[in-house]
C-alpha cells in the first residue's frame, strides 16, 4: 500500500501560477492549502515565484515536504527538467529543475502542463475507464494529452496546430489550424470582427448563441467543424475510444458536445467514432497532475 506523501504542486499558465500543498498517493488526493499569484515572463522570474509560493505552503505542511510538482507550458523536456520553448512566457532552454531545487533544496518532477492535466484526469477524472484516449483542454490554445494502452505519452499532442483546411492565419505561423477557428480567443476574435462587436471572450459569444444570434451560431459552427476535423485526424491515426474535452470551452457542455457529436457523425466514414466526455477536473488538473508527477517521483526512488 502506498504511502502518503506530501508534495507542493505548481501549474504555471500563461496568466496566473496556481500552487496548491497536497498529500496523497499515486491514486488519491487531498489539497490542503492552494494559492494563485499572476504568471510573470521569464524563467528566473517563474522560479523567484515558484520559490516564493513554496515556501508559503511549506509552512502550512504538517510533515516535512517530500518533493515539488512542477509543470510548465510550451515545449519541454521532462528528462531534462528543461522549458525547450514558450513564445508568451519568453524562454528558451530554461533548466528549471536545476535552478527550483536549488532554490528550494527540494526534489523536483517537472512536466507538461497539458500532459499532466491528462494524467490526473486519467487517474481521478473522467477518463479512469479508458485505455486509449485523447484528453484535449480548449482554451486559448489546443492540445492535447494521448493516452496509450492507459499510459499518457510524451507526444507533443499539438492538435491545435492541425491544418484542416480553412484560409484562416494562426498565430504559430501557418493557416487552417484548428486553434484559429476553435480556440477560445479566436471565437471571441472572429465574432467581433464579424460583428464589430467586442465580446468577453468565447463564453459571451455562447451566451449570444443561446439567445438565437446568427452571427453567433455561424462562428460556432466553423469552430465546431474545425475541432470536428481535428478530432477525425486523431481518430483515423490513433483510434481513441474517447476525446475527453476540458478547458474553458468545455463549460458550454452540450452546447459543444452536441454539434460536435452530430458533425463528427456526418465526417466518419471508417474510423471509430470516439465518444465525447466533458473532463472532470477543470482548472485544477494541471495543479493535480503537478502533484502526481512529483508523488510518483518519491514513489519509484
Amino acid at each position: 500500500m502506498a504511502r502518503t506523501r506530501h508534495v507542493i504542486a505548481v501549474d504555471v499558465g500563461g496568466t496566473e501560477t496556481k500552487a496548491a500543498l497536497i498529500t496523497g498517493t499515486p491514486s488519491h488526493l487531498d489539497r490542503r492549502a492552494q494559492r494563485r499569484r499572476p504568471t510573470r515572463p521569464t524563467g528566473d522570474a517563474v522560479v523567484e515565484d515558484v520559490t516564493a509560493l513554496v515556501d508559503d505552503l511549506r509552512a502550512e505542511s504538517p510533515a516535512p515536504v517530500d518533493a515539488i510538482g512542477l509543470v510548465v507550458p510550451g515545449m519541454v523536456d521532462e528528462r531534462t527538467g528543461t522549458g525547450l520553448y514558450s513564445a508568451n512566457l519568453d524562454w528558451r532552454d530554461y533548466p528549471f529543475t536545476e535552478r527550483l531545487e536549488a532554490a528550494t533544496r527540494t526534489r523536483t518532477a517537472f512536466g507538461h502542463d497539458v500532459r499532466a492535466g491528462g494524467l490526473a484526469e486519467l487517474r481521478l477524472g473522467n477518463a479512469q475507464d479508458l485505455r486509449n484516449a485523447v484528453i484535449m483542454p480548449i482554451g486559448t490554445g489546443i492540445a492535447a494529452a494521448l493516452v496509450i494502452d492507459n499510459r499518457v505519452t510524451d507526444a507533443p499532442g499539438e492538435i491545435g496546430h492541425v491544418d484542416v483546411g480553412h484560409p484562416d492565419p494562426c498565430g504559430c505561423g501557418q493557416t487552417g489550424c484548428v486553434e484559429a477557428r476553435a480556440g477560445s480567443a479566436a471565437i471571441a476574435r472572429r465574432y467581433a470582427q464579424r460583428t464589430n462587436t467586442e465580446v468577453k471572450g468565447a463564453a459571451e459569444v455562447a451566451q449570444r448563441l443561446r439567445a438565437g444570434d446568427p452571427d453567433a451560431s455561424i462562428v460556432w459552427q466553423e469552430a465546431v467543424d474545425a475541432l470536428a476535423r481535428g478530432i477525425l485526424l486523431v481518430a483515423s491515426l490513433l483510434g481513441p475510444e474517447a476525446v475527453v474535452l476540458g478547458g474553458g470551452l468545455a463549460l458550454a457542455g452540450p452546447l459543444l458536445t452536441d454539434p460536435l457529436g452530430r458533425r463528427l457523425d456526418e465526417l466518419v466514414t471508417f474510423q471509430r467514432r470516439p465518444e465525447l466526455r466533458l473532463a472532470a477536473l477543470g482548472d485544477e488538473a494541471g495543479c493535480l497532475g503537478a502533484a502526481l508527477l512529483a508523488i510518483d517521483m518519491v514513489e519509484e526512488t
